[in-house]
């Protein structure tokens, strides 16, 4: 069985039917994120049934016809990608993907799907890659346009799910397209897509710190580890703009989310444009945010700014810039 490494605490690897418990756990844990738009989820209730969908898939796998992996996380399975459908004979399959809170805020997903869309593409020599995502899933649109993928349509009222008819968006990436035709050239620094997987992994490690859902703490330590030492963090959020070193930025913001004054906080990337030239890159992104402050719970968006620089340590952020819009009060 193999096992592709993601990152320094991540693996992905087949999940295969004598997984069931560890399964079942998992989806137990990750039901009210996935239920809404992985079918099977639903279906997944006990331990007979957790097996007999990884069964299909292994059915389906031995037919190649479709596979399942998992995310691994510290050894846990938080998560994992799959294809749906893999038809050969057209070079034509579909790609999907899940993912528990514990996973959240490291760029797993994008890794993993990035792993298993080239295979398909040079390994396998399939054609087209497929995303069909429902239209309210806005942590899976945005997956897809990081990985490149184009907007085709929507087909409306598809599929019924609890009472509602549900909107299916369709997204593609074709072979000539992967990876993006801007390549990078630098030398050691492999394709575009990869420096692009990287700095997906450095964004969801920024956003992934503060998060303090669900008794998770959290730990903005680790800004220190995706900034150069220079790094500056820049709120332009009022009359003037207030720039931080990263001591300044964190250590009041780590306060703030450990002592009760900010709770159940989370923000995810919910759109984003890279550009990649040599040894600079740039990231402009759209953020959703949401969690209880002193009490009252808010929700917001806002856009982020960021450049990061290839550094002999690897790529890393030399500054990130945000505008909040104004938050709305529930």
């Amino acid at each position: 069985m193999f096992t592709l490494p993601l990152d320094d605490r991540a693996l992905l690897r087949p999940l295969e039917p004598w997984q069931a418990e560890e399964f079942l756990a998992h989806i137990d844990r990750a039901r009210d994120l996935v239920d809404p738009w992985i079918p099977w989820a639903a279906l997944s209730t006990d331990l007979a049934s957790a097996a007999a969908t990884l069964q299909r898939y292994a059915d389906r796998q031995a037919t190649d016809t479709g596979r399942i992996h998992g995310i691994w996380l510290d050894g846990t399975l938080v998560g994992g990608v799959m294809f749906t459908r893999f038809d050969s004979v057209s070079g034509v399959c579909e790609i999907g993907c899940w993912l528990e809170r514990a996973g959240e805020g490291r760029g797993l997903v994008t890794l993993a799907c990035r792993a298993l869309i080239d295979w398909a593409f040079t390994g396998r020599g399939m054609n087209r890659v497929e995303w069909w995502v429902a239209s309210g899933n806005a942590r899976s649109i945005a997956v897809a346009r990081r990985l490149g993928m184009s907007r085709e349509g929507v087909l409306r009222q598809r599929y019924p799910h609890r009472g509602e008819r549900l909107d299916s968006e369709v997204w593609s990436v074709l072979a000539q397209e992967w990876p993006p035709a801007d390549g990078v050239s630098a030398a050691g620094e492999g394709s575009r897509s990869a420096v692009q997987a990287e700095l997906d992994r450095l964004m969801g490690v920024f956003t992934g710190a503060f998060t303090n859902t669900g008794g998770r703490r959290p730990d903005l330590g680790v800004l220190r580890e995706v900034f150069v030492p220079q790094g500056r963090i820049i709120a332009n959020v009022g009359a003037e703009p207030v720039i931080y070193d990263l001591d300044s930025f964190i250590e009041p913001r780590q306060r703030m989310l450990t002592d009760g004054t900010l709770t159940e906080f989370s923000e995810h990337e919910v759109a984003e444009r890279t550009e990649i030239h040599g040894s600079v890159a740039h990231r402009f992104s759209r953020y959703r945010k949401s969690g209880c402050h002193h009490g009252e719970w808010f929700e917001g968006t806002g856009h982020k700014t960021v450049q990061f620089l290839r550094t002999p340590a690897g790529w890393r952020m030399s500054s990130l810039a945000w505008d909040d819009e104004p938050p709305t009060a529930k």
